[in-house]
């Protein structure tokens, strides 16, 4: 019999579930009592990126799921109604998880629920939980979470309507509001956003460079004996004009100006503090090289918008890293320029704090050969800004920004440091076409949960990491990612990766996530000595809607020039079938052929923690991979014999 709204198949005489695995027999007593709901903070949760549950005052109740599966042992928590529905509505999720046996929500028909001026739903406690299948659900309203549109569940119907009749809303029963679609800021979303976000970039950098046409004011050495003396003399919004030769001098900027050099500009510092230093808006600096800088890390005294007190583990951590001395250093000089300028470091080289709207560009960066001796080649704390064009050689960090929120680094060229771009609580990044060489630890590294990053068109060779991700809803697409120790780290949730290649790796990509909620599709494996590894977890899936991904290796068991098996690189069999002669014929045998057509399609099947359900036969990448190494190493699926040196 088909038992409630999840079809739990009972054999009535027997009252048992049996279902098929490679590791032996999942037994599933379907008689038992429904589990009973657990502390939400027990759960395996997903949905609500760090930075924004931080960010969460103290009366904030989300919405939020758990759910009971047939196939993983743990309770999924989701915070967000609408993060379950589009995950039980994607194709691969009863293959992942099994089937839903429990689904409890929170019931704010137990509190008074209030929305504050952000729409996040509050009240003086937690909701209760009831069943989801018997509650009602209030969608459409003014209630938000940090992801955008959510759901509100009433265990009675007059309270979901009373609420309604304030918030506005539709009322909606369990089974329609599974059929629902969601209008969210998801990885598609930003996807489809990135040639806009790019264009307002053009946009910030237009407009930023009317700031070099100012008009020549002051003429050093003509009108004034030093820079300094002309930064003072000049009427603001006017340019004061350097000729060139070298000036041993320390130079402080208080309104908005242009500082431009003239032909080959040096400025020598002494030693002690930052050499240009800036604290207006709209001021800019041109043409010249920089060098002799102090080298405290942190600088001492206070700071342009400083706090007080330096209380919060944000304020301490400004005054650590933003208060550094540094070749130029622009202190709340918002919608200022920093254009083809060498700085050669002996801490950080361009620092900008609290610089909004600022640009960074043609700017060349010669960091500390010793990593311990310096901080960032360019940083930026709570300076949402545009860095592109850059290059930047040696150091800690190439580039590293904090709090800088729709930050764009683009076009620029990183190599020796220790990290590469190196991003902490900034979401909504565009890190796009940039070359990164050589980083001892990571290429590109986002981290503390950050949301909506699109990292596209990077080309990552010779690194620890290439691409490490953490947070959620990223797009992560069309990268290069070469000749690491491993090519991608995958720490994003509810994420989209797609059109990479990776190869000649030792692991091509490495999940480092529990719950799978990520796309995976139409990357290109080749060459790797591990395509990819998975920790802990259910099944994952990396295909969507019939598109799977290129794995070097995988076969055509019908010997034609389609792939007609999944594949899974986490299989002991198949992961070798790029490398070990003999598995090719043993991935042909009767036995193995069953197993692949089980994989993903039948709860508990986990042979492998990663299966692709569609690999491509060809490389999906065609474009990315010319003129490269690893071009004529993706062989068609139709010559499996081929193999590579492990």
């Amino acid at each position: 019999m088909l038992e409630r709204q999840w079809g739990r198949i009972v054999i009535a005489a027997v009252g048992l579930v049996v279902v098929a695995a490679s590791v032996g027999v999942f037994v599933v007593d379907a008689e038992t009592a429904e589990p009973e709901p657990v502390v939400f903070e027990e759960t395996v949760s997903t949905g609500l990126a760090l930075e924004d549950e931080l960010a969460l005052g103290a009366d904030v109740q989300l919405p939020r799921a758990q759910v009971f599966y047939s196939q993983y042992d743990y309770v999924v928590g989701y915070h967000g109604i609408e993060t379950f529905v589009e995950s039980f509505q994607d194709d691969g999720h009863t293959a992942r998880f099994g089937h839903p046996q429990a689904v409890y929500v929170t019931d704010y028909a137990t509190v008074d629920p209030q929305l504050a001026s952000d729409g996040h739903p509050t009240a003086d406690r937690s909701p209760e939980w009831t069943d989801a299948e018997d509650a009602w659900f209030v969608v459409e309203s003014d209630a938000r979470t940090p992801r955008g549109e959510t759901v509100l569940p009433f265990s009675d119907r007059d309270a979901a309507a009373s609420f309604a009749n304030r918030r506005g809303g539709t009322i909606l029963d369990w089974p329609t509001l599974l059929e629902r679609a969601f209008d969210r800021d998801d990885a598609t979303a930003v996807a489809d956003q990135l040639d806009d976000r790019h264009a307002d970039a053009d946009a910030r950098v237009e407009s930023i460079g009317a700031l070099r046409d100012r008009p020549v004011s002051t003429v050093v050495g003509e009108d004034a004996a030093t820079i300094q003396d002309a930064l003072e003399a000049a009427p603001e919004n006017t340019t004061v004009l350097v000729p060139a030769g070298t000036y041993n001098e320390t130079l402080e900027i208080d309104r908005s100006l242009t500082l431009r050099g003239e032909g080959d500009v040096t400025i020598q510092g002494d030693g002690d503090g930052s050499v240009v230093t800036s604290t207006a808006d709209r001021s800019a600096v041109i043409g010249v090289t920089v060098a002799g800088s102090g080298t405290e890390q942190p600088a001492s005294g206070d700071l342009p918008g400083d706090d007080e007190e330096a209380g919060d583990w944000d304020e301490v951590f400004e005054r650590n890293h933003a208060h550094s001395d540094a070749g130029i250093a622009l202190h709340t000089a918002a919608d200022s320029l920093v254009e083809d300028v060498t700085v050669d470091s002996d801490v950080t080289g361009i620092l900008l704090r609290r610089s909004e709207g600022s640009v960074v560009r043609d700017a060349t960066v010669d960091s500390p050969r010793d990593r311990t001796d310096g901080h960032a080649g360019i940083l930026a704390f709570r300076s949402p800004i545009v860095i592109e064009n850059a290059t930047v050689t040696d150091g800690q960090d190439a580039i590293y920004a904090h709090r800088s929120p729709e930050l764009v680094v683009r076009d620029s060229d990183l190599e020796g440091s220790h990290l590469g771009i190196h991003l902490m609580h900034t979401s909504d990044a565009i890190l796009a076409n940039n070359r990164l060489r050589n980083q001892s630890h990571t290429g590109i590294y986002v981290m503390t949960g950050p949301e909506r990053i699109a990292i596209v068109d990077n080309d990552v060779r010779g690194a620890a990491y290439g691409i490490e991700a953490a947070g959620s809803d990223a797009y992560v697409a069309d990268n290069r990612l070469t000749e690491s120790q491993i090519g991608l780290r995958i720490g994003s949730t509810d994420s989209r990766l797609e059109g990479n290649v990776l190869a000649g790796n030792e692991v091509g990509a490495e999940v480092r996530t529990v719950v799978p909620t990520n796309q995976v599709l139409a990357n290109d494996f080749i060459e790797n000595a591990v395509h990819a590894t998975a920790g802990s977890g259910p099944l994952r899936i990396w295909s969507q809607n019939g598109q799977g991904n290129y794995w070097q290796g995988a076969t055509s068991l019908s010997g034609d020039a389609t792939v007609d098996r999944s594949y899974s690189p986490t299989a002991p069999v198949d992961q070798r079938l790029h490398r070990t002669d003999g598995t090719v014929t043993l991935s042909r045998g009767p036995a193995l052929d069953a197993i692949a057509g089980l994989e993903g399609s039948v709860p508990g099947m986990r042979s492998g923690s990663i299966v692709d359900l569609a690999p491509t036969c060809e490389p999906n990448n065609q474009d990315a991979l010319e003129g490269t190494p690893w071009d004529d190493r993706a062989w068609s699926c139709e010559y499996p014999l081929q193999t590579v040196d492990p």
